[in-house]
């Protein structure tokens, strides 16, 4: 398939159903590139790695082994979890690092992309698509340990079960709408990358991952006002319990991050051009 690029003066916004339909249409023709993107990545993540797959399992080990040894010694008080609590960590940290493994992705995918978005025109949707199909291709491994855990905690799973696939895409399309919109900054900045794990290390801890949302105290408005909060609950309640108690949040955030993502989709559609022009000058 062979594109013709048209330069003009003229903003794609002035035609926002035209920018709609190249859009529509671009994320229909990088389905098959992004796949073999996705596949390379796959394949390199893990071909030059000694403990492969294992990788996906050690940071929701050490963090619930971690985090029970300092609630044994008093250390940490985490307060009343619904499951017993180094399955609770264990389950949350899945939960977390996938989200922060689809905010990581569009950045590195960018900026690993850079030689060949300079020489070769081609749909940068599929840098993204690839992206996310490695962050579910992750999480189906973090599968196999979350289902152990509910065998070896004897942890009843409900029908409610069934829905917690929808609650965690919107957790993962939550962490690509931030990392998309960071993207173009990223691949001309490496401070964005840094920040980034800055950030990533302070934002885990106002979310409910090592411990229950909490009930009182400012700890309670900065946790609510985290909008991973109700997508991460949301996710872990349907799994398990069944009870959910972020209802009205989860949808708000659901309905923003829709809103948001189709906005940041037009942003780095907008962008990437003048940072393409920038890392080939």
């Amino acid at each position: 398939m062979t594109y013709e690029v048209v330069h003009t003066p003229a903003s794609p916004l002035r035609a926002p159903l035209k920018l709609l339909r190249a859009m529509g249409s671009d994320l229909l023709a990088s389905r098959e590139l992004a796949w073999r993107l996705m596949l390379r990545d796959i394949s390199a993540q893990y071909r030059a790695s000694l403990l492969g797959f294992v990788w996906a399992f050690i940071p929701p080990i050490v963090m619930a082994f971690s985090f029970s040894l300092a609630s044994e010694a008093e250390v940490f008080t985490p307060g009343q979890t619904d499951l017993p609590y180094p399955a609770y960590v264990m389950f949350s940290t899945s939960l977390w690092q996938t989200f922060v493994e689809a905010l990581n992705g569009p950045i590195q995918a960018v900026t690993q992309a850079k030689p060949m978005l300079t020489r070769v025109n081609f749909p940068r949707e599929a840098i993204i698509l690839a992206k996310l199909g490695e962050v579910g291709f992750n999480f189906a491994i973090k599968l196999i340990l979350i289902v152990g855990l509910f065998g070896v905690y004897r942890i009843p799973v409900g029908p409610s079960a069934l829905l917690a696939p929808v609650a965690l895409i919107h957790l993962i399309l939550l962490g690509t709408m931030v990392g998309t919109l960071l993207s173009p900054l990223g691949a001309l900045y490496q401070d964005v990358s840094k920040g980034i794990t800055l950030v990533t290390g302070f934002w885990l801890f106002l979310t409910p991952v090592v411990y229950p949302v909490p009930t009182s105290g400012r700890l309670e408005m900065l946790v609510n006002l985290n909008p991973v909060t109700p997508l991460l609950v949301t996710t872990r309640e349907l799994a398990t319990t069944g009870i959910l108690t972020q209802i009205p949040s989860f949808w708000w955030v659901s309905g923003l991050v829709w809103v948001g993502l189709l906005l940041t989709w037009i942003g780095f559609r907008l962008a990437m051009p003048y940072v393409i022009e920038r890392v080939s000058s």
